[in-house]
């Protein structure tokens, strides 16, 4: 009886469930030796080259407080926020016991474990630095940045997609699941795909839309806070579809971890809206 089973679970199909087949891509996009490019890495590549490309369109709009040049040296400031941050948060936040007792596995970042809260605080630190720096309002490029962001948020679900990590809760009622490599036997939500399309391309269209009302992009802060919240909401309810991670499992009233970081975005991303006052100039 086990042999069949296997062969059942090898083709996608668990206990009597149907599952789509994983498309298993390599995690490694090409090698030179022992020197591996990675899809993970490359999404982290493409998401900061793509977001500066990006900016460099929005801040040529009106009120046009920063020029390109600006946005362009942003970008140092933008990947350390995004790796010390996101690395710092992971350790912080999933696995703080572990990392104190293994300070050392601290650096071992091509082992794995980011985390986005953890890098988004990065990368608040990095704009009010740079704001102060250049002498550019503050709420301005925030707005700016927050419109770029989706683009790294999607790519890095796809590539933990590519990666078979962080994959959902079991669907055996769910005719798209699909039985990853390292999740076991039984048919999952692709709920890296789900966060994908939330915090990537629907973040990403809903902030353009905001971003292109002239009365919005003069009161800075409004498209900060649109992102906090819709980031928000966006990874609540990613989270109860994807499994919570093993080492921490469901915190009370099966809440995770992921939704306990990012409730309190929605509160602040409220208060943002709520303090934006618009620039001299602004359309009536």
């Amino acid at each position: 009886m086990q042999q069949p089973l296997a062969m059942c679970a090898g083709l996608g199909i668990t206990l009597g469930m149907f599952a789509i087949a994983f498309p298993n891509i390599d995690p490694i996009l090409i090698q030179f030796g022992p020197v591996a490019v990675r899809w993970y890495a490359l999404a982290y590549i493409a998401g900061l080259f793509g977001g500066l490309y990006y900016i460099r369109q929005l801040v040529r709009a009106p009120p046009a407080l920063m020029t390109p040049q600006q946005a362009d040296d942003f970008f140092i400031w933008a990947m350390a926020g995004v790796i010390l941050g996101g690395r710092i948060g992971y350790v912080l936040f999933y696995k703080p016991a572990f990392y104190f007792s293994h300070p050392a596995d601290i650096v071992k970042t091509w082992e794995g474990g980011m985390s986005f809260h953890g890098g988004l605080i990065g990368v608040v630190i990095a704009i009010i630095i740079y704001a102060r720096h250049i002498r550019v309002n503050l709420w301005y490029f925030a707005d700016q940045v927050a419109c770029v962001v989706p683009i790294g948020l999607g790519l890095g679900r796809l590539a933990n997609f590519i990666n078979s990590e962080l994959w959902g809760r079991t669907a055996p009622d769910v005719p798209w699941a699909m039985v990853f490599p390292n999740g076991g036997d039984v048919p999952r939500h692709p709920s890296q795909l789900y966060q994908a399309f939330m915090e990537g391309l629907v973040l990403l269209i809903v902030l353009r839309l905001f971003w292109q009302s002239p009365k919005i992009r003069f009161r800075p802060g409004i498209i900060t806070g649109v992102f906090w919240i819709g980031y928000g909401l966006a990874r609540i309810i990613g989270e109860f579809f994807r499994e919570p991670d093993s080492f921490i499992g469901f915190l009370p009233g099966g809440t995770t971890m992921g939704q306990w970081l990012s409730a309190p975005m929605i509160l602040i991303g409220i208060v943002f809206i709520w303090r934006a006052k618009p620039l001299p100039g602004a359309p009536a």
